[in-house]
């Protein structure tokens, strides 16, 4: 883990930030899915299921050696980004139910 360069800690970062996009994407995939499940906004909003996805990541910060705080701000972000993609999910759902 300790690297001799600036060059390889980069490479590293880079070979993490692939590593990461691929998972964010493989989560985007069960947030299209979980909107099928979803019967009004509020249950895709779910407000206190984000409140415990933050505390179980705050967790994992504290066991992992990470500011926790960092954890924090970065999950809010991505939960808010994937509830606005869930939400449009959602109504495409329902407006083909419509037809």
């Amino acid at each position: 883990m300790k690297c001799e360069n600036l060059e390889e800690v980069r490479e590293n970062i880079d070979r993490i930030d692939r590593d990461i996009v691929k998972l964010i994407a493989e989560r985007s995939k069960y947030v299209v899915q979980a909107a099928n499940f979803k019967k009004g906004v509020e249950d895709v909003q779910a407000h206190q299921r984000v409140e415990r996805v933050i505390n179980k990541v705050r967790d994992l910060a504290n066991d992992n050696d990470v500011n926790p705080d960092i954890l924090e701000n970065i999950y809010r972000e991505m939960i808010s980004s994937f509830i606005n993609f869930e939400l449009s999910e959602y109504e495409k759902l329902r407006q083909n139910e419509e037809v």
